[in-house]
């Protein structure tokens, strides 16, 4: 084991790309019920960002200096005390614990509560886009809108913004595992990607259809998973059905607003706020999807730790198709 680790972290809040900096530390050492592994790859996410801004300050982090990075995939160095699932050379994908943050490192220890083991034949960059987007995506499917995955539900359809983003790209495919009708809105030049994906019909979003969420075939959403960014209530309302729901994966201050409002005044239409509550089996689930060739990672880009900002950059500029992989 080396004594030192390269790693990437921030002193504070603010900067950017340029605030993040390369530095050498003591590895992490696995405490009761967590594991240490030596890091393959990891990815990406809005949320890395969001918090080095200080979007959920005083939450996050809760000490600088701080090792950003949620997403990982790579092999059990070590089990700490009470680990029953995992030994040393399982290959891994797992959520870093972010109030300690570490994924942007060559080791790192995660809960063995939200690790999931991955066959060794999926390459690390294929799973380590999945624990945050995909989880996301799974979670707003299946437990907010109520789509089965193995196509046995009510019929629905499904509005998914912002589709070839990160969760985007992965809620596509999952909403046409259930028994779905899919529109999806995207920039033009990503059309005929996310059709590929699986998309009945695709709309971009700079159109005046794309800009006012209309179905090109009519139909009434019966939930919306929310990827973009922005949307009015209003927009969204006169393309829902009777009982539809925008779910909304990023929610600000005036969509928890209408989501009590909706609340209160039992209007049928609702915005749900989506949390993400990352669970093992889901994990699992998705990873067995990936094996069987039902869902795939779409990678915009990968990087080397040691041009992590450049990486950091690309996310921040919201046009990333897919997933970042940051590589080891």
């Amino acid at each position: 084991m080396a004594k030192l680790m390269r790693a990437v972290q921030y002193d504070g809040y603010g900067g950017g790309p340029s605030a993040l900096k390369h530095v050498e530390v003591p590895p992490p050492t696995p405490n009761k019920n967590e594991i240490l592994i030596k890091l393959e790859a990891a990815s990406i996410n809005p949320f890395d960002w969001k918090v080095q801004k200080g979007k959920l300050r005083p939450l996050l982090p809760r000490k600088f200096p701080y090792i950003p990075g949620t997403d990982v995939a790579g092999e059990v160095i070590e089990a700490g005390p009470g680990v029953k699932k995992f030994k040393p050379g399982d290959k891994v994908t797992a959520i870093v614990d972010p109030f300690n943050g570490g994924g942007l490192a060559e080791f790192a220890v995660i809960k063995e509560s939200i690790t999931a083991l991955r066959p060794p034949e999926i390459p690390a960059s294929e799973c380590a886009g999945l624990p945050v987007a995909a989880l996301t995506a799974h979670q707003a499917l299946v437990q907010s809108a109520g789509i089965k995955l193995d196509g046995t539900g009510q019929r629905k359809n499904i509005l998914v913004t912002a589709a070839s983003g990160g969760v985007g790209h992965y809620a596509v495919q999952l909403a046409k595992m259930g028994n779905t009708h899919v529109t999806a809105t995207c920039g033009a030049r990503n059309l005929d990607l996310v059709k590929s994906l699986g998309a009945d019909e695709v709309i971009d979003y700079k159109t005046p259809d794309g800009a006012a969420l209309k179905s090109p075939s009519g139909l009434k959403y019966d939930a919306v998973i929310h990827c973009a960014e922005g949307f009015s209530w209003s927009t969204f309302e006169p393309n829902l059905s009777s009982k539809g729901k925008v779910i909304d994966i990023s929610p600000r201050v005036s969509s928890m607003i209408t989501f009590a409002l909706k609340k209160v005044t039992f209007s049928s239409k609702q915005l749900v706020p989506l949390l993400l509550i990352p669970k093992a089996e889901n994990l699992e689930c998705l990873i067995s999807l990936v094996k069987e060739g039902k869902l795939k990672t779409v990678i915009d880009s990968k990087y080397p730790l040691s041009k992590a900002e450049e990486a950091w950059a690309r996310s921040i500029d919201g046009h990333a198709i897919g997933k970042i992989i940051v590589e080891f």
